[in-house]
C-alpha cells in the first residue's frame, strides 16, 4: 500500500519543528564560542595603533611574530618538540599503567590507584619549584625533555584513569580468545586490546597535545634560556614593549598561530574523542 505523500510531508515537517529548538540553541552555542576566535582573527590583521600595522589590513603582526628574536619557526619546532614528547610519554605510560589496574589484580591496588589520582587534587603550581630542582640534579634544567617529563606527570593521572575504563569496557572474552590462540599478554594487548581501547588513546593523546601546547607556567619556570621557549611563553614575551606598552597586534597573531593546530587536531579527531569519553559510560 502506497503511503499517503501529504501524511508523509506533515510527519517530516513535524519532526523538523521538533528539532528546532535543539538547532537554535546548538547554533546559538556554536556563535558563543567561535565569535572570540573570529574576532580575535580579525583584531590580527586589522589596523591598530602602535603595532606593526598601523593602518589598513594585512599581516603586519604577523611579520613581527614571525621576526621576533629566534623566529617563530624556532618557537613553533620547541613547541612541538615539546608536545610530541608529551604525548608519547603519556600514551606510552598511560597504556600500561592503565592495562595493569583493569586486568591484574595485586595487593595495594586501588590504594596505588587513588593514589595516582591524588595528584590531581595537588595545586599545579606547587609542585614546579621542587621538580624544578630535581631537575637540576637530573641535569635537566633548561630543557625541553625536562620539561616534557614535567608535563607528562600532571597528565599521568587522568589518562591513567581512562585508560583503565576503556580496558574495563572491553570484554575479556576478546583477550582470552587471543590467549588461547597462542598470543602471549604483549601480543594480545598489541593485537587485540591496543585497537579495541583507540579511541582512549586518542582522547590522552589530545588531552596531552592541548596541555603541553598551551602551558605557560611551567616553561616560565623551567625555561630561562629564550631560544629553548615554546611559543606560548614567547608570545608572552614578544607583548611588552618599551615604556610598559602592549603589542596587541602581535600578540592577537600568536593567538591565532596557537589555536589553529588545536582546532585542526580536534576536529579531526572528534568522532574518536567522543567515543573515548563514551567507553566508560557504555561499561557492562
Amino acid at each position: 500500500m502506497t503511503p499517503d505523500p501529504r501524511e508523509r510531508d506533515t510527519t517530516v515537517l513535524t519532526r523538523a519543528v521538533s528539532r528546532t529548538p535543539h538547532h537554535v540553541v546548538t547554533g546559538g552555542l556554536a556563535v558563543v564560542f567561535l565569535f572570540p576566535l573570529l574576532w580575535n582573527a580579525w583584531a590580527s590583521v586589522s589596523a591598530q595603533p602602535g603595532t606593526a600595522q598601523a593602518s589598513g589590513h594585512g599581516l603586519g603582526n604577523y611579520r613581527t611574530l614571525l621576526d621576533y628574536d629566534a623566529g617563530l619557526w624556532r618557537y613553533l619546532g620547541n613547541s612541538t618538540c615539546v608536545s610530541v614528547l608529551t604525548v608519547a610519554l603519556t600514551l606510552g605510560v598511560s597504556l600500561l599503567g592503565g592495562y595493569a589496574f583493569a586486568r591484574f589484580d595485586f595487593p595495594g591496588k586501588n590504594a596505588l590507584f587513588l593514589l595516582t589520582l591524588a595528584v590531581l587534587m595537588v595545586p599545579y603550581a606547587t609542585l614546579l619549584i621542587p621538580l624544578y630542582v630535581l631537575l637540576g640534579r637530573l641535569h635537566l634544567q633548561n630543557s625541553l625533555v625536562g620539561l616534557s617529563l614535567v608535563l607528562t606527570l600532571f597528565q599521568l593521572p587522568f589518562a591513567t584513569f581512562m585508560m583503565r575504563i576503556s580496558f574495563e569496557s572491553v570484554p575479556r572474552e576478546l583477550e582470552e580468545s587471543a590467549l588461547v590462540d597462542g598470543c602471549g599478554t604483549a601480543g594480545a594487548l598489541r593485537r587485540v586490546l591496543v585497537p579495541a581501547v583507540r579511541p582512549g588513546l586518542v582522547t590522552v593523546g589530545l588531552f596531552a597535545f592541548l596541555a603541553a601546547w598551551n602551558d605557560f607556567i611551567a616553561p616560565l619556570i623551567l625555561i630561562s634560556d629564550s631560544e629553548k621557549a615554546p611559543l606560548p611563553l614567547a608570545v608572552a614575551n614578544l607583548r611588552q614593549q618599551s615604556m610598559g606598552a602592549v603589542d596587541y597586534g602581535a600578540t592577537e597573531a600568536g593567538v591565532v598561530v596557537l589555536a589553529v593546530p588545536c582546532l585542526l587536531l580536534f576536529l579531526l579527531l572528534q568522532r574518536h574523542y567522543v567515543r573515548g569519553f563514551m567507553s566508560g559510560a557504555l561499561k557492562g
